[in-house]
């Protein structure tokens, strides 16, 4: 986390938190609760970079952004983490811009989604890149669609790959997609 937010978290160590004014979608935008109560794309890259470089889990597995002193928890619209192929298309790189580290495990979905665990966790692969992916591992795509345990080539190396329903993701990985307060928690509203 950043220096100013380490600092301001411990001369403010009681600021409650926000639920239900930040989310993030499966294209690995963070989007932002309007006055009109619709969310909106956060475009101003200054920002996105700071929530990117605040955003952590707590130990319920509930994703947030640590906003100075006050967490902002983080609406899921599937996993914590969003990943695409760099421009190169030869690595994983995350929504916050992370390096993923090693990729250890590949799921296809119920949906057709692409999911990777990687060093950083689980995320869904952005879907723009799936024909890139896919078209290098056809065979072993279909092989866990219909259920075969498989491998499939992901840049450049051989991961493992099974099929998960997509309902069963969060539970599996231990994450939640819609953070609300532990009992007893004070709440910014």
């Amino acid at each position: 986390m950043d220096e100013i937010v380490l600092r301001s978290m411990a001369k403010w160590p009681d600021v409650p938190a926000v639920y239900g004014w930040l989310a993030l979608d499966r294209r690995g935008s963070f989007r932002i609760k309007t006055a009109s109560g619709r969310f909106e794309r956060i475009a101003n890259a200054a920002l996105v970079e700071f929530i990117g470089r605040n955003y952590a889990a707590d130990a319920q597995g509930r994703w947030y952004f640590q906003n100075g002193p006050q967490r902002v928890y983080v609406a899921l619209d599937y996993t914590p983490w969003v990943y695409r192929l760099d421009d190169a298309g030869e690595e994983f790189v995350a929504h916050t811009g992370a390096a993923p580290g090693e990729l250890r495990a590949a799921f296809l979905d119920d949906a057709g989604a692409l999911l990777v665990r990687t060093g950083l966790g689980i995320g869904v692969v952005l879907d723009r890149d799936l024909p890139r992916i896919v078209g290098s591992s056809g065979d072993a795509v279909e092989s866990v669609q219909r259920g075969a345990a498989a491998e499939l080539r992901l840049c450049g190396r051989p991961v493992p790959a099974a099929a998960i329903p997509a309902a069963e993701v969060a539970k599996r990985f231990g994450f939640v997609c819609r953070p609300a307060p532990s009992a007893g928690e004070p709440e910014c509203r």
